[in-house]
């Protein structure tokens, strides 16, 4: 905690003063004092208290509760401090009260009234520094928190396999030579894949209706690529409507497929993108071959930070020898971010 000074921190100490400072107006006028008893207790009191307060804020706080917790010199040093400041205040007020010296405390006595003579007057405005010092400090830590949360979820979205487009070039490589018109198709469809990720580059989390129609446009890319290898079905019985998840999280899951699967003979490997209220669950048959492809997406664990980021939710993930299925919560922004 910073426990240095600003200017707003002496206009709470400035009105914290003011207002202190009517109020023993008013009791030393009911009180019937003397005018140099105004003139000369009040800021006296003053004096030595924000000299006090001085001393905690810039000293006796920052060298031993900060930087070292010596918590016995601390008690010490405050003790002794608030004590030397009461005994100038009480000094000045017994002196201009016109009390008979002969009748001054006994060092005893004096000690007592010395140490809590400015107690009260310390404290409170100690204790509204410190407690603001205290909030701003939480408020400040939040938005470093709600920044280190931003910069994380960005580089975890920036993590795209520099492989995902030397692979798709080859493919449409091969394409131009053997069916132009579905060249042409793949380049559409991985132009809207690009501009997808243009768009959302900065985005924490998308609409599941968006995120299913960049599977689609991913799928094309696969089946072109691998033809009959992989058969998708995409089951979305319910509305899509105000239903989100993380950006790309979709197209991670598919290429987690891609990556770990590969088809042997005739038997493909079927994957099923199923849509509830509150899952979006990925299936596949699980071969027991596996791709020699590089995955170009950030991966399962990636997408499970991600969501330590976003959510309260975690992945469900059910790996058996013949199933693989990953389950992602869908995320509701009204009530998870």
């Amino acid at each position: 905690m910073n426990t240095k000074l600003n200017k707003s921190d002496y206009t709470v100490i400035v009105i914290v003063y003011a207002v202190t400072t009517l109020l023993n107006c008013i009791d030393y006028y009911e009180s019937d004092n003397n005018l140099i008893e105004y003139l000369v207790d009040i800021p006296a009191a003053i004096l030595s208290s924000f000299g006090v307060v001085l001393l905690f804020v810039y000293w006796i706080i920052p060298n031993f509760l900060i930087k070292k917790k010596r918590y016995f010199h601390l008690t010490f040093w405050g003790l002794t401090v608030l004590g030397i400041a009461g005994f100038i205040t009480f000094v000045a007020g017994f002196w201009t009260a016109g009390h008979d010296w002969s009748t001054f405390p006994r060092w005893n006595r004096l000690l007592s009234i010395s140490v809590f003579e400015l107690t009260e007057e310390v404290g409170f405005t100690l204790g509204i520094l410190l407690a603001k010092k205290f909030y701003e400090g939480q408020a400040q830590l939040f938005n470093v928190q709600k920044q280190q949360k931003e910069n994380e979820l960005k580089l975890l979205r920036s993590q795209i396999n520099p492989h995902f487009l030397f692979n798709n070039l080859n493919t449409l490589d091969a394409l131009i030579d053997s069916n132009a018109v579905k060249a042409k198709e793949y380049i559409n469809r991985l132009s809207l894949i690009y501009r997808y990720l243009i768009r959302t580059k900065d985005a924490e989390v998308m609409e599941l209706s968006e995120e299913i129609e960049l599977a689609e446009n991913y799928i094309f890319l696969i089946q072109t690529r691998f033809g009959k290898d992989y058969s998708f079905e995409i089951k979305k019985d319910v509305s899509l409507e105000d239903k989100f998840i993380p950006t790309g999280s979709l197209q991670v899951l598919l290429e987690n497929v891609a990556k770990h699967n590969k088809a042997a003979g005739q038997n493909s490997i079927d994957v099923s993108i199923e849509v509830d209220e509150d899952w979006l669950t990925v299936i596949n048959n699980k071969s027991k071959i596996l791709s020699a492809e590089e995955s170009f997406g950030t991966g399962l664990e990636n997408l499970r930070t991600r969501y330590k980021l976003l959510s309260d939710q975690e992945l469900q993930i059910i790996n058996t020898e013949s199933k693989f299925q990953v389950s992602i919560p869908i995320i509701k922004l009204s009530s998870e971010l």
